[in-house]
Parts: structure tokens; sequence; C-alpha cells
């Protein structure tokens, strides 16, 4: 080995010192393997052990898993031979096998592959008691791709209102598409993904075949690879389920399904895209067990949550969400309207598309092809006596203008904007050409948020991290300090993460923001009045969150982000360096 496993996951910072004495008494007193022991006791999952004995080893590491192991291939071994030489071939790829063993550097083991197979021998490292499950799994002789496909749960997943396709000349795609390896394999792409809680499922043409890509808490995983050919059927039948053209694969085109999957009905948005390799779909899937609309459930620490619904509370005027895509903001402006909604008052929504229907809430969609955009549609609405519009997105000068309008006609307007943090939206109206004297009367309150993801459970052990890492978070003084990450198992994927939970910085707009931004206040000088009624940034709201052990601090600092301008956090903010 390079360097030993114990001192290697120190370096790393998955273990600490003194974690590692524990598990080398633990070892003299069993007499067990060092690894085994820290997997057993939860403090590192077996994805970082492999990743971890691969790197001492210096050779690649893998967990194997199905679609990874070609079953022509295993036969060159055999069964017996891979069980007593503890090895799974895998894949051959011209004169060279790739085979993941136990003990890579067994020489013996290599000679013995090498005058079975004829092949120059690739190891890579993978865990026994993987190996053992595979070899058996393989032992009966041939895969059958169809028969897994086909006794997974086909009945678990259902298509509501399946379209009607004309009947006329059945080509050997049709077939295909008709068979029950298709059908079985989009059934079991779909239930992985509504079991994993994946936002979106890429379903993508390569050179070999087909990759299947899950986003799964704003990352995206590899979790299944079909069989080679089997690319045009997939997106035929996805297609056809989605009521959209199979024959035209020329041009995008969009979707929708519902489908009933572990006994709930679940609405998937389907766009397909022509590229060089073939043509590329993306599901979005809206399933609405996953949507939390109280927002004590978001993630708002008090402070901010009682700023956000003092704004929320005021008859009229603008609140603001902002964020990148996929930062959760229409679920923030969901969990407003909840709070907001009741038999007495009138809510009307603009959104495109309606992602999630509420009750008490008139809920209409744009309608881009036919001119229907947000600034038609909300002077529409205007006319329908609103108590309280929601506006999916200021996208241009004509839908803010009539936003601020409208909340300065005593409405009160929720929307959602493209902003770095809740300072910089006065500009971004600014220069959108809405005037500060009107942005003043109108604004009520700005947030700003990220998503971050959070420590799984199952897997999270104490860590310390690097010092630049500290001092970019403005905890320079906390070296020594042990934080919380996860260390990596089957239940998140090996990740060290499970779920997320928002990350919130609220700018509340009292009369002196008002003065501020009506005397056209550059976004500097608005952060510098809100640093002086101990607002936190979003990153200091992040670090407070890894302070509390609730994720890691190297994921705050990849969601948030800091100006030049700004300082180091812990410098600047008093309740900062209480918390630290």
């Amino acid at each position: 080995m390079k360097s030993r496993l114990g001192d290697q996951l120190v370096k790393d910072g998955v273990i600490s010192a003194e974690q590692l004495s524990s598990a080398l008494a633990e070892q003299q007193r069993t007499n067990r393997m060092l690894g085994e022991l820290l997997v057993e006791q939860n403090v590192i999952g077996s994805g970082t052990l492999v990743r971890t004995l691969a790197k001492c080893l210096g050779i690649p590491g893998c967990q194997l898993r199905h679609g990874l192991i070609d079953p022509q291939v295993f036969k060159l071994v055999g069964a017996d031979e891979a069980e007593r030489l503890k090895v799974v071939p895998m894949f051959k790829v011209r004169d060279t096998l790739t085979v993941a063993m136990a003990e890579p550097q067994s020489l013996p083991a290599i000679d013995r592959l090498r005058a079975l197979t004829g092949c120059r021998i690739r190891p890579v490292l993978a865990l026994e008691a993987n190996i053992t499950e595979f070899v058996r799994k393989y032992a009966g002789g041939d895969v059958s791709v169809n028969a897994f496909l086909t006794s997974l749960a086909d009945a678990d997943l259902e298509v509501v209102e399946r379209e009607k396709v004309d009947e006329g000349p059945v080509t050997d795609l049709d077939k295909m598409v008709a068979g029950s390896p298709i059908v079985g394999l989009v059934n079991v792409a779909m239930l992985t993904a509504v079991r994993d809680g994946a936002s979106d499922v890429h379903i993508e043409p390569d050179k070999k075949g087909t990759r299947i890509r899950y986003r799964i808490d704003g990352s995206l995983r590899d979790l299944m690879k079909p069989p080679p050919g089997m690319h045009a059927a997939i997106v035929s039948r996805i297609k056809v389920i989605g009521k959209m053209d199979i024959a035209e694969k020329r041009l995008p085109q969009e979707g929708r399904v519902r489908i009933v999957a572990e006994g709930r009905e679940i609405d998937l948005r389907v766009s397909s895209m022509p590229t060089l390799l073939g043509e590329k779909i993306v599901i979005r899937i809206l399933d609405k067990t996953n949507l939390r609309v109280r927002l004590a459930d978001l993630g708002f620490r008090q402070e901010t949550l009682d700023a956000f619904t003092r704004a929320l509370k005021c008859p009229h005027g603008l609140v603001l969400v902002t964020g990148p895509t996929g930062s959760g903001k229409t679920t923030t402006l969901y969990s407003a309207l909840d709070l907001l909604r009741s038999p007495e008052v009138n809510i009307l929504t603009v959104e495109d598309p309606v992602e999630y229907q509420l009750d008490l809430v008139n809920q209409i969609q744009v309608q881009e092809s036919i001119g229907f955009n947000f600034a038609r549609a909300l002077r529409s609405i205007l006319r329908q006596d609103p108590d309280v519009i929601m506006v999916g997105e200021i996208r241009d000068e004509e839908t803010a203008r009539v936003g601020v309008q409208a909340a300065l006609t005593g409405h009160l307007v929720l929307a959602t904007l493209h902003t770095n943090d809740a300072p910089g939206t006065v500009a971004r109206l600014s220069d959108m050409g809405i005037e500060s004297y009107l942005l003043s009367s109108a604004l009520n309150g700005v947030v700003a948020q990220r998503l971050a993801r959070t420590i799984c459970g199952n897997c999270a052990t104490k860590y310390f991290p690097a010092e630049h890492v500290l001092a970019e978070a403005g905890l320079a003084d906390s070296a020594g300090r042990p934080f919380r990450k996860g260390g990596g198992c089957r239940q998140c994927h090996d990740s060290g993460f499970k779920g997320r939970l928002g990350v919130y910085e609220v700018m509340e707009v009292t009369p002196d923001i008002k003065r501020l931004i009506h005397h056209e206040a550059p976004t500097h000088t608005l952060r510098a009045a809100l640093r002086q009624r101990n607002v936190l940034t979003l990153r200091e709201e992040g670090v407070l969150l890894a302070l509390e052990g609730k994720t890691s601090l190297e994921e705050v600092l990849r969601v948030t982000h800091v100006d030049d301008d700004e300082e180091a956090p812990a410098a600047k903010s008093p309740d900062m360096r209480v918390a630290a």
C-alpha cells in the first residue's frame, strides 16, 4: 500500500484520530479488519471504504451493480473459479479484461485469470461481500435482462389515460415498444426515480447505448445502465405515454403524463431534444408528497421566518423570492400561499407551468404559443377582484411594471426573480426600468435562498475541516472543532447526503431601507444597512446550519456566494461569533 488505511482516512478528514485509535484498539482485541470494523460501527460507509482502499493501493475501486457486468464475459472464468479467486469479470475491451477483485494485488490470482481468459487483466478493487453477492447472482448462467425487467413490479406503475395510438403498419420499432422488456425498463426507471426522490430523469444517448441519470438532491447520479440497442425504443415508449409525436425526431417536443406509482398519483413533464447521437429525454417528476407547504418545515431560522411573515402579513405590496433555477423558489411561494389562503381571500396565480394544485387557489397557466404571457395574464387577473396575486417569474420590464402597479393599487403580489442575493434585487429591478420612487413604495421584502444538502443520518460522522475551508467560512478561530459530514452508504448512494433544506436571507424593507431605495442607493450601501441591523447573509445563514450539524461546511461554501465587497462572515457578525 502507498499509505495505511487508517492514516489515509484521517488525512482525508473522514474520521478523527480519536476514532482511529478506538477502532485500532477494537481491532487488536478482535483481530478483525480495520475497514470492516469502521463500516460495522457506522463510522464510514462501504463506498468510502472502497474509495479510500483504492487510493491506498493506487488502483481504481468500484461498487458492483447490475449493468456493470457483461454476462458473456463472466462465463470466461466461471462461477466456481470466480468464487475461489474472489473475483468478478466485468467487461472486456479488445484484449483487456476488467476484473473486480477483493485482493487486486494478488499476482497468482492475476496470472490464473490471464491463463483462463487469454486477456490482459486490469484489476479494480471491490469489497469481498459485494463480489460474493454478484458471483452468486451470476452463477446460474445467463442473467436475462428481459426476465429481470419483467419481474420488477410492473403492476406498481400504471399510466393514467394512456394515449390511444392509431392502428397502422407495424414496424420493428413498434414491436420493440410493445414488448414487455421496454415497458418494464421504462417502468423500472420511473419507479427508481420515485423511490429515490429524484426530481428529474435524464435519458441520454451515447456511443455505447443509453445512459440514465437521476437528479437527486440537486446532483446527477448514474443509477441505471440499460442494455445496448434499446435507446430508440425507450424514447418511443416515453413519447407514446407522454402523448408526443413518435415520428418527429428533428424538433424538440414537450408532453405530460400522469402515473400511479407506489399507490400515489405523480405528474411527469416530458421534454425531448434532438442531439448528435439521438434524442435526449428529460422527465421532470412532480410528486405531491414531496411538497412541503408549511413555512416552518422549509428550514427558516425563527428570526428570518418572523421577518418573512411580517412582509406577507402586509395588506398590499410586493414580496419577492430570488435565487437560481432549482433553488426552491416556487416551493417557498406555495408555502406563503398556504399561510395566506382562506375562504375570505381571493388568490390567483400565473405560472409556467402549474407544478402543484392548491385548494382555495385559482391557478392559471401561461400559454406562450398563443401570446398568453405573464404580463398579459397579470393584466387580465387584475379584473378578477384578486386579494393576493402570485407571479411565477418576473422575466421582463412589462411584467415587473404591471406587478409593481398591482402592488401599489391595493394587492399583495408575490413573485420570483433571478438575483444572487436579497439587496441585489433592487438593482435588478432598476435595470428593468422600474423607477426608484415606485419600488420604494411597493416593496415589502425580499427572500434570497439556496438549497443545501443535509447530512445522511445513516452514515453521519465527525470530521475536522481543512484550515482554508474554515477561513473561507469565516471560522478561522474554530480550528480543532469537530463538524459533521456523511461518510457515504447505500441509502445515500455513497454521497453522504440525503435530502435538502433551505438557506434563507431575508431583507425586510423597513423605513430606513425604503429611504435608501428611494434615493437609488447602490447594493453595497443596502448591504451595509442590513449589516447594522444584524441581518445575516446567505453564507452566514449556511454556516449556522453547519454549526448545528445539519449540513457540512463544504456544502455551504458550494451553494453560497460572497461578493468581493463582503468581508469574512465571522468578522462582522456578533451572532456568528457567539454561534462559533
